[in-house]
């Protein structure tokens, strides 16, 4: 009925009004939702489509696997395409890190079409194909929120908090409705592998030749949907080397409070994201600049504003500058190692506080305990698995030891199974000029 509708609203305002089966209440509403579904004045109900000839994407740079998801799903009567980040990447020349496919099957039927799939998500259904350690994500068209009755608000398939965050978000419709669901209009962008082209129904292709990341819709309304899409602005802005359109940029200024509402699990995902991008230097210049780091270190924040001698600030941004390059280089990286780096000033700060106020406290006791005290208020924010806060614990209780230069200490330490990442933040800490010694050099 809403296509219907949608198609006689584009002949004249006036037909709308003959449809029957609505109550006179209900009309306005409803024009004001075909007729403002975003804050662009760009309402393209027609997509512009870029030809293979137009475009660099080609099936070489495609996963196998992500064409067999396409493929099985075109052979079975389903419309597929790359969609989001994929597809960006190639525009720009990158290299994909996944393929995510939308589709206008449903989690069932793409179910049923692969036996290696599997069906995961509240807040969002998604298809999970597998091959092997890959996966390929399989989403299904969303729907505008905007669709539903009046009286659907509280379905089980779509839930918003008071605040305007999305809690639940299992509406499905068309790859229009698609297309302006998206964060971001350089995510909004599809690959159809039924005849090669780019389809782009938000502007999204002027927005990568600008090189400006532009939310869709009004973003103040956006970020209250979802604020994590405030993380994914900075992310994507410091991966892109893109800029933030103004109107898109000032409500971050405004709105970092909500990301209080977010599960500590799914920020930690989301930290990881931002520092273990390859960009952790320049993301942590924008988490300053747009106020958004007290929010996810409140206790870093602190300690770097604080911070006369920028010593703290120099020695962070060695080791994440450290991480950028292992990450270009291939290398292994850790958590732990960025949270161990994060909160060392925190926990110094905390340490030395309780050496002061105590004459007869034990070292290690108040090592212990300021440990624990950070830690566990960094928790209530983002959460650190138990693996990774276990190594944490190690790396700092370890630094006192590289004091040690003579007799069995240290072969004990050399032999410590953490002493390679423990001597490597010593050495950045060095570096910085927090310590004045020869330590790094003797060690080295």
């Amino acid at each position: 009925m809403l296509a219907s509708l949608r198609v006689l609203a584009r002949r004249g305002g006036d037909l709308l009004f003959a449809v029957t089966g609505f109550c006179c209440a209900k009309i306005p509403r409803l024009v004001n939702r075909l007729f403002n579904r975003s804050s662009f004045d760009r309402h393209m109900t027609n997509p512009v489509l870029i030809p293979r000839a137009e475009h660099c994407i080609s099936r070489d740079n495609i996963d196998d696997n992500a064409l067999k998801v396409l493929y099985r799903l075109q052979r079975a009567g389903y419309r597929a395409l790359l969609v989001g980040g994929s597809v960006r990447d190639m525009l720009l020349n990158h290299v994909p890190k996944d393929f995510d496919i939308a589709t206008d099957a449903h989690p069932e039927q793409v179910k049923r079409l692969f036996g290696n799939c599997r069906l995961i998500g509240r807040r969002f259904r998604l298809a999970h194909v597998f091959y092997g350690r890959e996966i390929v994500e399989v989403a299904t068209f969303r729907g505008s929120q905007d669709v539903q009755d009046d009286e659907d608000d509280t379905s089980p398939d779509h839930r918003q908090s008071e605040s305007g965050r999305i809690l639940r978000d299992n509406v499905y419709g068309s790859i229009e409705d698609d297309a302006w669901r998206r964060d971001f209009t350089i995510n909004a962008l599809y690959y159809d592998i039924a005849d090669y082209s780019v389809v782009d129904y938000v502007g999204a292709m002027d927005d990568i030749k600008q090189r400006v990341l532009r939310l869709i819709g009004d973003p103040a309304t956006r970020y209250r949907e979802d604020p994590v899409r405030m993380l994914r602005a900075v992310r994507f802005a410091a991966k892109l080397g893109f800029s933030i359109h103004p109107a898109s940029e000032q409500p971050i200024y405004e709105l970092g409070h909500l990301l209080a509402d977010i599960p500590p699990a799914r920020l930690y995902e989301e930290i990881l994201k931002l520092f273990h991008s390859g960009q952790a230097v320049t993301c942590l210049a924008l988490l300053r600049q747009y106020g958004l780091l007290k929010y996810l270190f409140a206790q870093t924040d602190r300690a770097l504003n604080n911070d006369p001698q920028g010593i703290f600030s120099t020695f962070l941004q060695q080791a994440l500058h450290s991480t950028d390059v292992r990450i270009a280089e291939d290398k292994p990286i850790t958590p732990a190692f960025l949270f161990s780096a994060m909160l060392w000033r925190p926990m110094t700060l905390l340490y030395e506080r309780s050496m002061s106020t105590q004459a007869e406290q034990d070292t290690g006791m108040a090592l212990n305990d300021a440990m624990n005290d950070v830690l566990h208020i960094q928790c209530t924010r983002v959460s650190i698995p138990r693996r990774f806060s276990m190594v944490v614990r190690d790396i700092w209780s370890l630094q006192h030891r590289f004091t040690y230069r003579h007799g069995r200490r240290v072969q004990l330490l050399l032999q410590h199974h953490k002493f390679r990442a423990a001597y490597d933040f010593m050495c950045l800490r060095s570096h910085a000029g927090e310590l004045t010694d020869d330590s790094c050099e003797w060690w080295t």
